[in-house]
């Protein structure tokens, strides 16, 4: 099981859906927009059907599945996977802790961070700047 924005699917996404497969039956457990918001402090650039539509294309044997609006762990506990699969810089949900979980946990390497890393690809709002100024 893997958790994620994937806003515009780009080949570092793939890299890690790619290795996460490698470990068993691929879910994706695609983070509702409310979430991105609470966690990131920003909305992705394309709502969370079409990312989940985009994994789906690119992944079609995936079970891709919205993320829990309320609950982080609701997933992990409908699904009970073996593994949960993170990227090499993805961090738990806020107030979930290692213990919680009750499977492995495996991390993927980088994939040419300097690169794919989504929010070198993020367009930066006009409060952004202002706020960066």
């Amino acid at each position: 099981m893997v958790f994620g924005t994937f806003d515009r699917l780009h080949p570092g996404h793939e890299y890690f859906l790619d290795e996460a497969s490698k470990h068993g039956s691929l879910t994706v457990v695609v983070a509702r927009d409310e979430n991105v918001m609470k966690i990131k402090g920003h909305l992705p650039v394309e709502n969370e059907k079409k990312r989940a539509k985009e994994i789906k294309k690119g992944f079609p044997d995936a079970k891709v599945i919205p993320g829990d609006p309320k609950d982080f762990l609701g997933p992990v506990r409908k699904f009970k996977p073996d593994v949960i699969f993170l990227g090499y810089d993805q961090k738990l949900p806020p107030g979930l802790k290692r213990k919680d979980l009750k499977c492995r946990i495996k991390r993927a390497r980088s994939y040419m961070q300097h690169r794919f890393k989504s929010s070198l690809h993020r367009p930066v709002c006009a409060q952004e700047l202002a706020d960066i100024r």
